[in-house]
C-alpha cells in the first residue's frame, strides 16, 4: 500500500484520567457522570462487566452502582482536557500528519512500513504516552481510516495484542475480523443505516464490504458508498475530512500570517466558535462545556513560544453562537500573553448532549427566541454561503484568515446586502 492510517484511542479515557491521580481505583468498577451528574459517560471495564449502559441515567442503576460498591465521579472537563492535549502533543512532536479526531482519539497518516515496523512503531508511541502522560492507550493500523478503526477495536477486545494491532491489507485474516463485526458496530454507520442493511441480509462489516454498489449508492446514499469501499482497503477519508465526532468539536485552522493583537484572536475564535456552533446544531446538540487553545509557530524556534489552553463548564448547555462566544472570548482573554507571534487559535466543544435532553437550569433559563434566532440564521447561511449571516464580533477584515489569494468570487451570493447578527 502507499501509505497507512492508524488510530489512537485512549482507553476509557475519562476513568483513566480519574485513575491517574487516584491509584486506588485500578480494578475496581468506576463510572463517570455528565453534567449536573445526568447519565453514564464513561465506565471501566470492570464497570461494563456489571451491565452499566453508556448514556444510562444515574438514577435507574443507583442501585446496581451502590450494591457493587462503584466508584462514581463527576466529570472533571478542566482535567480530561489537559490530559488529553499531553497526548497530542506527543503524538505532533512525533509524527507529522495527525488529525484530532476527539478529546480521546487521533487518526496517524504514515508511510508503509512492513507489520513488524509498525507494530514496533506502535509499541513505543503507546509506551512513551504511559511513561509521560499516564494515559493507556490502544493503537490501530490499517489501509484505511475505518479499517484503523477496526484494527483499533482489536487492539482494546484481545489483551493478547499488548494495545497495538496492525489489520492485514488482505485475505482470511482481515476477512475474520470483519466477519466478526458487527455492521451496526462499524464506524460511520448508523443505526438507520444498520436497519436497512440488515433487512438486506447484511449483518457483518464483511458482507457491507461485498455489498451491491449501486444498492449502497441508491439506499445509504454516497456516505455508505465510501464506507463499504473503505472496508475493502479503498481509502476515500483522507485526514480532516471525516465526520464531525459525537464527543467534541473542534474547529481551529493555522492563520496566514502570523497574529500579535488580542483582537485578531479575538476575531478568528468568534469565526471558529461560529462554525463549531453550526456543525453542533447540524447533530441536534448542546455544548455543556468548551475550551479554548492558542499556540505560537512551534516550528520558529529562534521565536518566543507560548501554548496555553482553558477549558470551562457553561451554566447551561446550549447552542446559542453568542453565548458560546461570549464564554470563549473571556477563556482567551485570561490565557492570551502579549509578546508572541501566535500561529493558531482554536475552539472544541465538549460534553455533548441531545438538544431535545437538556436538563434546563433553575437559574438559567431557557430563551426559545435564540433557538429561533440560530435556526434563521443557519438557514440562511446554508442557502447563500457560510459567512454570509455572523456574528459582528467575527469582524470584517479578517487578516488572520488563511491565504486564499486564488479564491474565486462568490458569484452566487450578495453577502455585502444581509445584515450582521450582533
Amino acid at each position: 500500500m502507499a501509505g497507512v492510517f492508524a488510530l489512537l484511542d485512549c482507553n476509557n479515557f475519562y476513568v483513566s484520567c480519574e485513575r491517574l491521580f487516584n491509584p486506588r481505583l485500578e480494578g475496581r468498577p468506576v463510572v463517570v457522570l455528565s453534567n449536573n451528574d445526568g447519565c453514564i459517560i464513561a465506565r471501566s471495564n470492570e464497570a461494563k462487566a456489571l451491565g452499566i449502559k453508556m448514556g444510562e441515567p444515574f438514577f435507574q442503576c443507583r442501585q446496581l452502582i451502590a450494591t457493587h460498591r462503584v466508584e462514581v465521579f463527576s466529570s472533571n472537563y478542566p482535567l480530561y482536557a489537559d490530559l488529553s492535549q499531553r497526548v497530542m502533543d506527543i503524538l505532533a512532536q512525533l509524527e507529522p500528519e495527525v488529525e484530532v479526531y476527539s478529546i480521546d482519539e487521533a487518526f496517524i497518516r504514515l508511510p508503509a512500513a512492513s507489520p513488524a515496523a509498525l507494530r514496533e512503531n506502535g509499541r513505543q508511541l503507546r509506551a512513551k504516552i504511559r511513561r509521560q502522560v499516564g494515559i493507556p492507550v490502544a493503537i490501530g493500523f490499517g489501509p484505511t481510516k475505518t479499517l484503523a478503526k477496526v484494527a483499533n477495536r482489536v487492539a482494546k477486545k484481545q489483551p493478547e495484542q499488548g494495545g497495538v494491532f496492525v489489520l492485514p491489507e488482505a485475505g482470511r485474516e482481515r476477512d475474520h475480523h470483519l466477519a466478526a463485526l458487527a455492521v451496526e458496530d462499524v464506524w460511520g454507520i448508523g443505526y438507520r443505516s444498520a436497519a436497512k442493511l440488515a433487512a438486506r441480509g447484511i449483518r457483518t462489516a464483511l458482507a457491507l464490504s461485498k455489498a451491491d454498489e449501486d444498492w449502497l449508492r441508491k439506499r445509504l446514499t454516497v456516505t455508505g458508498l465510501r464506507t463499504a469501499l473503505e472496508l475493502r482497503g479503498v481509502s476515500c477519508l483522507p485526514l480532516e475530512q471525516s465526520p464531525a465526532p459525537n464527543k467534541s468539536i473542534i474547529t481551529s485552522r493555522s492563520f496566514g500570517r502570523p497574529v500579535t493583537e488580542l483582537s485578531g484572536l479575538r476575531e478568528a475564535l468568534a469565526t471558529y466558535v461560529s462554525v463549531a456552533a453550526a456543525k453542533m446544531r447540524e447533530q441536534h446538540l448542546h455544548a455543556g462545556c468548551l475550551q479554548v487553545f492558542l499556540t505560537t509557530n512551534r516550528f520558529r524556534p529562534g521565536e518566543p513560544q507560548y501554548a496555553n489552553s482553558l477549558t470551562v463548564a457553561l451554566a447551561q448547555p446550549t447552542a446559542s453562537t453568542p453565548a458560546l462566544i461570549s464564554r470563549a472570548t473571556e477563556a482567551l482573554r485570561r490565557i492570551y500573553r502579549s509578546g508572541f507571534a501566535y500561529q493558531k487559535v482554536g475552539v472544541v466543544l465538549l460534553d455533548l448532549a441531545d438538544a431535545g435532553f437538556v436538563q434546563p437550569s433553575l437559574f438559567q433559563p431557557l430563551r426559545p427566541g435564540q433557538e429561533k434566532l440560530m435556526a434563521a440564521m443557519d438557514r440562511i447561511n446554508q442557502r447563500w454561503g457560510r459567512d454570509t449571516l455572523h456574528s459582528a464580533a467575527t469582524g470584517f477584515r479578517k487578516s488572520w484568515k488563511n491565504r486564499q489569494t486564488s479564491k474565486s468570487p462568490a458569484y452566487t451570493t450578495s453577502w455585502h446586502e444581509l445584515p450582521v447578527v450582533s
